[in-house]
């Protein structure tokens, strides 16, 4: 048997994954090396994480996530007003199988920006795609994408996302294409795909920030009639460190 040969197949096939673990069997004595039925095993079960891990790699890259912030490092104590419980529920990701929304509001500082991008983290470590936007960038996007007449393909990628995080909501003032665009995109993803927001500004002055009676009594029913609200307390960190 060449087994030379079969690597390069493997490689040739891109089945990295089960290369790498088959070199590894290679090397080890004879003696030591799996039988038949346990290689496969092994060779099947080393492809599968290496394609999971590669997914996972591709989708983090896409989304652009503002902070490298990872659940582990989320403090979660009764000063935050963030329970082990509560982040343990998000970390499963139930809220994304059911197109629920994450509000998370908070002073400065507070960790609100790390705590949507560690769930953002966690939703492509479960094979979600994911897109993050800061609230500057998302105006951006719309304003450009209406100019340049790609704004239904622009529509059509966060359609497919089924996590939109949008950073900062709030702190700059939106046109009226941008508010309509708003709850279009809410409009297409209530109950089917999950929103994340997070802004300074308390749940209860979005109305008054969006300013717009008849679009703001829409855009909030979209955003609240199923969603997480987190408000997070305490010093801010940025002041800590």
């Amino acid at each position: 048997m060449n087994t030379n040969a079969t690597l390069e197949q493997m490689k040739q096939l891109r089945l990295s994954g089960m290369a790498h673990a088959y070199q590894q069997q290679l090397e080890l004595p004879l003696h030591k090396q799996l039988d038949a039925h346990e290689l496969i095993a092994q060779l099947i079960q080393s492809e599968q994480l290496n394609r999971q891990q590669e997914k996972t790699t591709y989708y983090l890259k896409l989304a652009k996530l503002r902070l490298s912030a990872i659940p582990e490092q989320i403090n979660c104590s009764a000063a935050r007003n963030l329970t082990k419980q509560q982040l343990a529920t998000l970390l499963t990701g139930q809220y994304l199988q059911q197109g629920e929304n994450i509000l998370i509001t908070g002073s400065t500082g507070c960790g609100k920006s790390y705590l949507a991008c560690a769930l953002g983290y966690q939703s492509c470590l479960l094979g979600m795609k994911t897109t993050y936007l800061s609230m500057n960038r998302f105006i951006e996007k719309i304003t450009l994408a209406k100019l340049d007449g790609s704004y239904i393909k622009l529509l059509n990628h966060l359609e497919r996302q089924a996590l939109i995080i949008i950073d900062d909501f709030g702190l700059q003032p939106m046109q009226q294409e941008v508010k309509l665009a708003l709850l279009q995109i809410l409009e297409e993803r209530h109950g089917k795909r999950s929103t994340m927001i997070t802004s300074q500004l308390p749940v209860a002055k979005w109305y008054d920030y969006i300013n717009e009676p008849t679009i703001a009594d829409a855009v909030m029913d979209r955003l609240t009639a199923s969603a997480h609200r987190i408000e997070l307390k305490g010093e801010s960190l940025r002041r800590k460190k």
